[in-house]
């Protein structure tokens, strides 16, 4: 029988309720949610879970000694605070994205988790996206030839989100966009050798940042994209990536998000997959020069394989998942490419 992980969660909105609990509960064999810290329990528009003891007071979760990993899932501008207060409780720590505001945080938050022997680690359940996880899987064929392009797009028409909202770079669309994007990005080929930042206000100084457009160079051949708009009618394709002897393209996103919020959940017949008419289209020259075009069937994506990773970490010793070097260099292209804008 496999040791149970027990761990709680300071938050209890959106981000842990759709984005993390779902799919916990499909690991019940092995991970157990012990608390919850909500400051007011009797506002939340979120239906208890069975088994699970709601807190008002976050020392109830910090001075208990069975919880073995604390969750941030709070608005951005206080993870660093909180990630803080977990680590001097003695406790591992995992935090919503987007990590901190700067790098000289993120730094300062790792630097104290291994000074007291724990575990800091960014959720970056976006590693498990079906559209990004069938694009690794082509690549790893080696069908399409050495890679030399890799863009990534997250596209929305939604022009009244960024109406009378003002500029603050912590809650820009970069951060809380680029902050998925740009970790697909480093986890698949490392801290880029130079970036390139195209950070905008189409509505003007002011206002809020509502389009990025970010290019990653690898050595002398590869260069990875990641852009985002608020303003685009139609989305461009999800995923595309070139090689030197094809390519592969994917229209539509990971499905996980979408089926959230219609109520299918995790572990439901159907969850997070895409029918055959959205599975990506592979297109390339084999060795004898005979051309292929072919769909290629998706992976699908499962946010609870991020709980699976830290699992392995708390409880056998492996290496963490998302490594504190790949969270800093984010930061670190965000927090620079922000710079400039008023």
């Amino acid at each position: 029988m496999s040791k149970e992980m027990v761990i709680a969660y300071i938050g209890n909105g959106k981000s842990a309720n759709r984005y993390h609990i779902p799919f916990v509960l499909t690991r019940k064999d092995k991970i157990r949610i012990k608390k919850i810290f909500t400051p007011n329990h009797g506002d939340d528009p979120w239906k208890e879970i069975p088994g699970v003891e709601y807190v008002e007071d976050m020392n109830e979760i910090l001075k208990d000694e069975e919880i073995q990993v604390v969750i941030l899932s709070t608005p951005h501008s206080t993870h660093y605070s909180l990630a803080k207060q977990v680590l001097m409780a003695g406790k591992n720590c995992v935090s919503e994205k987007p990590f901190t505001e700067t790098k000289a945080q993120a730094k300062e938050l790792f630097a104290l988790a291994k000074e007291k022997g724990l575990m800091m680690q960014c959720y970056q359940n976006r590693r498990f996206d079906s559209d990004f996880l069938t694009a690794i899987k082509v690549m790893e064929s080696g069908k399409i030839g050495d890679v030399t392009e890799m863009e990534i797009s997250f596209d929305y028409y939604r022009p009244e989100v960024p109406q009378g909202r003002k500029f603050e770079p912590f809650t820009s669309f970069l951060y809380g966009h680029a902050c998925h994007t740009l970790d697909q990005v480093i986890s698949c080929f490392g801290k880029p050798d130079r970036v390139q930042a195209d950070v905008r206000q189409l509505l003007g100084e002011g206002c809020m940042n509502d389009y990025f457009d970010v290019d990653l160079f690898y050595g002398h051949r590869l260069k990875a994209t990641v852009k985002s708009s608020y303003f685009r009618a139609k989305a461009r394709p999800s995923t595309t990536v070139y090689g030197m002897k094809g390519m592969y393209v994917k229209e539509v996103k990971d499905k996980q998000e979408e089926h959230l919020k219609m109520f299918v959940m995790p572990g439901e017949p159907g969850f997070g997959e895409d029918k055959p008419s959205e599975y990506g289209t592979m297109i390339y020259y084999d060795d004898q020069g005979t051309y292929h075009e072919e769909k290629v069937p998706t992976i699908t994506g499962d946010y609870a394989r991020y709980y699976d990773a830290l699992y392995e970490t708390i409880m056998n010793g492996k290496e963490q998942l998302v490594k504190p070097e790949e969270t800093i260099a984010q930061i670190e292209i965000m927090e620079n490419a922000i710079k400039g804008l008023k």
